[in-house]
């Protein structure tokens, strides 16, 4: 893939790196990857690389650069307990804010010829529903969010079309929470929402136990069908 590491100015004056992933054309519709909290590792590298190879401009930023760019993390015991420690001390508006500066970015290259979407993984599901609530996306999808029936009050400002990927085994989403979040969009139709029976959260990342082929293909297909009739 044609890929590289590229600066993005943040709203306070500073700056911090995003993985862009570009398509076999040169140009398309753009996405903005949203990490888990391994960081831009190699999966989520390969993730921006897969919608890159499917035409989309994809840009993957460093969500946890205000705590220490370039984290970039295995699956392991130790490196996950770290994942934790970035993820609890996360500071949730700037990471909103450096998202909007993500798609302010994604929209200004020239590559671009076509609207953008999020979409974002466990603490980037709820990320990418947080970015949709801004505005800033002209769609959204939001795999297994993680804490997104804690922050309800932010479906009235989503007026984007939104794609829900929910596991019906997932140990860290229950399935009230899950139904909070439908109700939550009851009545609208910029919503849609999957659950997916028999599989646990983190069902998407094949460098993980919990990685389930059906479920992760049946996903992305359905995202690639969203984003194609929403990105135009």
């Amino acid at each position: 893939m044609n890929a590289t590491t590229i600066s993005i100015a943040s709203h306070d004056g500073q700056a911090f790196d995003a993985y862009l992933s570009l398509p076999p054309k040169g140009t398309g519709p753009g996405l903005i990857i949203i990490q888990e909290i391994w960081g831009v590792n190699e999966h989520i590298r390969a993730v921006a690389d897969q919608y890159a190879a499917d035409g989309y401009v994809v840009l993957a930023p460093d969500v946890f650069w205000r705590q220490k760019p370039g984290v970039d993390l295995q699956y392991t015991e130790a490196d996950t307990k770290l994942a934790y420690q970035y993820m609890t001390n996360l500071d949730g508006p700037n990471a909103v804010k450096d998202l909007e500066s993500t798609a302010n970015a994604l929209r200004a290259r020239p590559e671009l010829n076509g609207k953008i979407a999020s979409v974002g993984f466990c603490m980037g599901g709820r990320l990418s529903y947080a970015l949709a609530a801004t505005g800033a996306v002209d769609a959204a999808v939001c795999y297994y969010g993680g804490g997104i029936q804690n922050n309800l009050a932010l479906a009235a400002n989503i007026q984007a079309p939104i794609l829900f990927h929910y596991a019906e085994l997932d140990d860290h989403i229950p399935a009230t929470a899950v139904s909070a979040v439908q109700d939550a969009f009851a009545g609208r139709n910029n919503a849609q929402f999957h659950v997916y029976p028999g599989v646990g959260h983190g069902f998407n990342c094949w460098g993980r136990p919990m990685y389930q082929q059906s479920a992760a293909a049946l996903a992305r297909g359905r995202t690639l069908v969203w984003l194609a009739e929403n990105l135009g």
